[in-house]
């Protein structure tokens, strides 16, 4: 199994509907407040289901939904039907967009499930899809000394302050037998300290510098703005 049919799959990420909605609402009204403009044309690269992604559609003049997974892609369609400022697109789509036609690219908890050389395309794709001045956001970064028990725990304090601590504890252990797990420990994630994706960054032709606080409700992980050189 590869993270794209995992994602294309059932998963056992959210503990409860409650804990999905508020996931992907604090995820919108972060990115609202990384929008270079109102006129802005943005990608979210592996979006999942976006489940507010209108809130961020409100902000900008454009947004491209970006998913690998093909369930996940019709999940959206039909939430956003009725939406003429939010296309839903493939990865192939992405890669197919013209150049310097978008003005933020978003990949948000997602360069922990490429490979080195998926990632490294990713960075090289994103550059010629920028804009002059355009800026890639990587967020929800894990660095190398942050495993499942810090993740966990800061899923436990997101889920006290929301309402679904008990839903969150009992997901917890079904997490510990799911098939995430397995995939997990199969696969790996891609992890770096920050020096090393600054490095990585600016040697793929960006200018880039950590953004404080990560997108999300984990601060242990890392954000990065970036914008070509």
């Amino acid at each position: 199994m590869t993270w794209s049919e995992y994602w294309n799959g059932e998963t056992t990420i959210y503990v409860n509907a409650r804990h999905k909605s508020v996931h992907y609402e604090k995820i919108a009204r972060d990115l609202v407040a990384c929008l270079p403009g109102a006129d802005a044309r943005v990608v979210d690269y592996g979006c999942g289901d976006a489940q507010s992604a209108h809130l961020v559609a409100d902000a900008c003049a454009r947004l491209f939904l970006c998913e690998s997974a093909e369930n996940a892609r019709r999940r959206l369609a039909g939430r956003y039907a009725g939406r003429s400022d939010i296309d839903i697109i493939s990865v192939e789509q992405f890669e197919a967009l013209a150049r310097a036609s978008v003005d933020m690219i978003v990949a948000n908890s997602v360069i922990q499930y490429l490979s080195p050389s998926d990632f490294a395309r990713f960075l090289a794709v994103s550059r010629d899809k920028l804009s002059p001045g355009g800026q890639l956001l990587l967020a929800d970064v894990i660095p190398r000394d942050i495993g499942v028990i810090q993740d966990a725990a800061e899923l436990m304090k997101f889920a006290a302050a929301n309402g679904f601590l008990l839903a969150a504890g009992a997901g917890l252990v079904r997490s510990f037998f799911s098939n995430y797990r397995h995939v997990r420990q199969q696969l790996g994630l891609l992890q770096f300290d920050e020096a090393e994706i600054l490095s990585l960054l600016d040697q793929a032709g960006f200018v880039a510098h950590r953004r404080y606080p990560n997108i999300g409700h984990n601060p242990r992980r890392m954000s990065f703005t970036a914008t070509p050189r």
